[in-house]
């Protein structure tokens, strides 16, 4: 059932690792941007050619990186793992992303998909299960679950992951820019977005001093970009845990009687299957909620604000999971954060929860539903 918690003092971020480079086995792979929503991890700086070539001097003296081009493996299988069943969409963006790295599904390369539906204890044996089928990499989608129980399954095959979460924090990576070990991938940046989603429903709804906060099974931590967020803006913040969908309900009842005046949806992994339920409580507890993803607002939602669901999915196939297929290792491949975010308004929402949209959120919004 959901648990109610409250605001506790942030705390302070630990710096990220600089830039060090790879050999110069990696000048023969140059990772293709998409500039419109991924850029390297330190934007700041510029590989410059004697980062990468050692001159017959300096190899006494220089860092050992490790040799960025592996033996490539015999079979082309990629597993998939995965704690809930992904969209049609996001799906075929993972396949069109193999294509532009010159792999088709059914002629040079096989996908063994393994998903949890949501049942997150069954994911260690299912990783162990595409370990033992010896696939040539894993990709661990959705959430941090897969990525914890690859990490666990395997020290040796290749891990691409996309999740929300901070990589650096959670300790599966030495750093974005160089990864280490057999790990790399993308990173949605959700707690930064979570403070920016506050903000944002704080500027539509100042009146608003209680808010709620509805997230998944994890109590946020003090550095949450939500608790932290709230606390400096004077904010209440009432937090519930669903844990299933039958916790929605309970959750809408217990901020209705903590008088909350606004909500936060936290972007949860089942939440994304429950948009329908979650909106149309929304709308029966005439409460304003802010929610992760531009689907939401296309379903009734009042707003949102995050990034692309659908695109890294195809950026992890072409620029990780691909170039691993051919024999690059993830340790050479740096993690990947979003630069390019959406914000969506429902302005038939807006109207029938009596509320007037200021010039300069819709001057920003990316999509307005009249």
């Amino acid at each position: 059932m959901g648990v109610v918690g409250s605001v506790q003092p942030p705390a302070e971020r630990s710096n990220q690792e600089s830039w060090a480079g790879c050999r110069a086995a990696m000048t023969r792979f140059r990772l293709k941007l998409n500039r419109d929503i991924f850029v390297l991890a330190d934007v700041g700086s510029r590989m410059r050619r004697r980062d990468f070539i050692l001159g017959a001097g300096a190899t006494a003296t220089a860092p050992a990186f490790p040799q960025c081009a592996r033996a490539q493996q015999r079979g082309r299988v990629i597993g998939f793992l995965s704690a809930r069943e992904l969209s049609a969409a996001q799906l075929s963006a993972f396949q069109r992303g193999l294509a532009d790295a010159g792999f088709t599904v059914g002629q040079n390369v096989t996908i063994e998909h393994r998903g949890a539906d949501l049942k997150v204890a069954q994911l260690p044996a299912l990783a162990a299960d595409l370990v033992q089928r010896q696939v040539d990499v894993i990709f661990d989608a959705s959430s941090i679950g897969p990525v914890r129980a690859a990490q666990a399954a395997t020290a040796t095959i290749p891990i691409v992951f996309f999740y929300g979460g901070d990589p650096l924090k959670d300790g599966l990576v030495a750093s974005l820019n160089r990864p280490g070990a057999n790990i790399t991938g993308l990173t949605g940046l959700q707690e930064e977005l979570a403070s920016k989603r506050l903000g944002l429903l704080h500027e539509l709804v100042p009146a608003a001093k209680t808010i709620g906060f509805l997230t998944g099974w994890t109590q946020p931590t003090p550095d949450n970009g939500v608790m932290v967020g709230a606390q400096t803006l004077g904010l209440n913040l009432i937090v519930f845990q669903a844990r299933s969908d039958r916790d929605f309900g309970p959750a809408f009842r217990k901020f209705a009687e903590h008088q909350a005046r606004a909500l936060v949806v936290n972007n949860i992994v089942f939440f994304s299957s429950n948009i329908d339920g979650i909106v149309a409580l929304a709308e029966r507890y005439s409460i304003p909620a802010m929610y992760p993803g531009v689907a939401y607002v296309r379903r009734g939602g009042l707003i949102s604000y995050g990034t692309d669901v659908v695109a890294p999915y195809r950026q992890a196939a072409a620029q990780y999971v691909g170039p691993i297929l051919k024999g690059t290792k993830p340790a050479c491949l740096p993690v990947q954060q979003p630069t390019k975010f959406e914000l969506a308004i429902n302005l038939k929402t807006a109207k029938a929860l009596g509320l007037t949209v200021p010039r300069a959120l819709l001057a920003d919004a990316a999509e307005v539903i009249e």
